[in-house]
């Protein structure tokens, strides 16, 4: 085109300069136009993550391509990306993602950034010592970061391949990417790109363990929005709104029930908590059945106190901060009754869901107050920022009325888990060895641990010690907090199978220890208890030991 453009030039040189100036500027500009329009026209922002498995302790290990991440390499760039790859460096460890731009030989490529993320061994399984499989964990720590980069460059879309396991590529990438901006100037929010399924033309895709694990990623989603929400903006009264707008699209029902309900169901514990507040207490219950009326439901009851100020026992500045997290465990059961419906599983579930705020008024009620569960016992208030147990007390004896298969609740009952687990797992408090075992299980599958805390009588004689009533809400001695508060609602479970789950040393993160949850409210234990309902309806939970 430039050699016919020039001899046309010339001709017209000898006979009209002027032209001959206009003319070769038209076609240079339009030279131009077409060089530029080639290179950068519509040029899409997509992402691809591969995962790769090395020995993390051998620098020098070439490292091995998963089977989509070779097949790219063969198919898409003729063997460049591996050669990039190990020029680049040692190979990423797990939580780790190397960058790749422009791997493909197309002058405008399908991918414009490809991240090749560290999935440690290859023979990675289950660790019976670490209560971990740590394949599965590896994927999601690793797909998470390279998410959380990509999106950093403005990614529009990321494409994910399997890396093993779908289920838990899906959840890593969604959250991973989550972050609550709701209150942000739109201009300033951090980008949030699309997530799917990386696949090739004739190879089997595992489809329904991605779709699965995006439920379980938007579930505990959800719980961390819930407990993001700020205290002024999530009362009581706001949270039922938000439950029954997000639930009823689900297929599960909501009943809504007042202050004076709570009172005729003789409720006096829940209702001395919130009776300071100027936001009327609520009780939630909801309904959700996967299979015939007539089986038994598993009761899940969450403690939903939208603020604790910690009443007339005050709590200190640094800890008021955080308290607006203090109904995790009713957030925490909004999301999984959520993705119970979502995922369709053949079982029946009832919500039982308390809310009000505990903080100080003229109305406040004081330490050295007395009084009545719905099954008559009396407890003694010793301390009035120790009103959790009493909130989910009343509920515990309100859930027998469904001859339940079994009793959860989850609360954020004592500060003291954070000196015993960190935020390494929650703490498990049970009668049943079945319900541990199985909460043990799946808490090895997703990555969100439990371990079981003792529930001897020892703790039941310390809130029994005083004279003044059936039972207090603090206890005598100094230690075992987190022991004497499960202890204490062991009193209103009179039979079956029950199990207490606190996560208040689990409720917020650092947002260094996973990789895929960003600093603040964690959501956690939400996929935990998604996967023991859904282990439940199945005979084989047992963990497998790696080859």
């Amino acid at each position: 085109m430039f050699g016919l453009t020039r001899r046309v030039v010339f001709r017209v040189t000898r006979q009209r300069p002027q032209l001959c100036r206009q003319f070769a500027s038209q076609a240079i500009n339009q030279m131009l136009m077409l060089q530029q329009m080639d290179i950068c026209a519509d040029q899409p922002s997509r992402g691809l993550i591969i995962g790769v498995y090395a020995d993390e302790e051998d620098k020098n290990d070439a490292g091995i391509l998963t089977h989509a991440g070779w097949r790219y390499n063969v198919q898409k760039t003729n063997g460049r990306l591996i050669e990039v790859l190990r020029m680049s460096g040692p190979m990423p460890k797990r939580g780790e993602a190397r960058l790749l731009f422009a791997i493909e030989p197309e002058r405008v490529p399908y991918y414009s950034v490809v991240a090749v993320v560290g999935l440690g061994k290859e023979c990675l399984g289950y660790n019976p010592y670490e209560v971990l499989d740590e394949q599965k964990e590896a994927i999601r720590r690793s797909v998470a970061k390279a998410c959380q980069i990509l999106a950093e460059l403005d990614t529009d879309r990321i494409e994910v391949e399997n890396c093993g396991h779908a289920e838990s590529a899906a959840e890593g990438a969604a959250l991973g990417i989550w972050a609550y901006q709701e209150m942000r100037d739109p201009k300033t929010r951090i980008s949030v790109p699309s997530i799917d399924l990386y696949a090739v033309k004739d190879e089997i895709c595992d489809i329904e363990g991605w779709r699965i694990g995006l439920q379980k990623a938007a579930a505990q989603n959800l719980t961390r929005q819930l407990q993001e929400m700020p205290s002024n903006l999530l009362t009581p009264t706001a949270f039922a709104q938000n439950v029954v707008e997000v639930l009823c699209k689900s297929g599960v029902n909501v009943e809504v029930k007042v202050e004076g309900w709570a009172e005729s169901q003789s409720m006096h514990a829940f209702l001395a908590v919130g009776k300071a507040s100027c936001e009327p207490p609520i009780f939630l219950e909801l309904s959700y059945y996967g299979t015939c009326a007539e089986e038994r439901p598993i009761v899940l009851v969450g403690q939903g106190i939208t603020f604790d100020a910690g009443g007339l026992c005050l709590k200190k500045r640094k800890e008021l901060y955080h308290m607006r997290g203090d109904m995790t465990g009713a957030a925490v059961v909004v999301a999984t009754c959520r993705a119970v419906a979502g995922l369709r599983l053949p079982v029946n579930i009832r919500g039982l869901i308390p809310l009000c705020e505990n903080v100080v008024g003229c109305n406040s009620f004081r330490p050295g107050d007395m009084v009545k569960s719905m099954n008559g016992k009396t407890i003694e208030v010793q301390c009035t920022d120790h009103e959790d147990v009493l909130v989910l007390a009343d509920a515990l004896l309100y859930g027998q009325n469904f001859c339940p298969k079994c009793i959860i609740d989850i609360g954020t009952c004592s500060g003291y888990m954070r000196q015993a687990l960190d935020e390494a797992a929650c703490g498990v408090f049970t009668n049943s060895e079945i319900l541990w075992q199985q909460i043990k299980h799946a808490s090895m599958h997703t990555g969100d641990r439990v371990w079981r805390f003792p529930l001897w009588n020892y703790y039941s004689k310390a809130v029994r010690a005083g004279g003044r009533s059936d039972v207090q809400n603090y206890g005598i001695g100094r230690g075992g907090r987190p022991c004497k508060a499960a202890a204490f609602l062991r009193e209103f479970v009179p039979c079956g199978q029950w199990m207490h789950i606190d996560a208040t040393n689990v409720m917020i993160t650092n947002g260094i220890d996973f990789e895929y949850l960003r600093r603040g409210m964690a959501g956690r234990p939400t996929r935990t208890l998604i996967e023991f309902i859904a282990q439940t309806i199945c005979k084989d939970t047992a963990p497998k030991m790696g080859k």
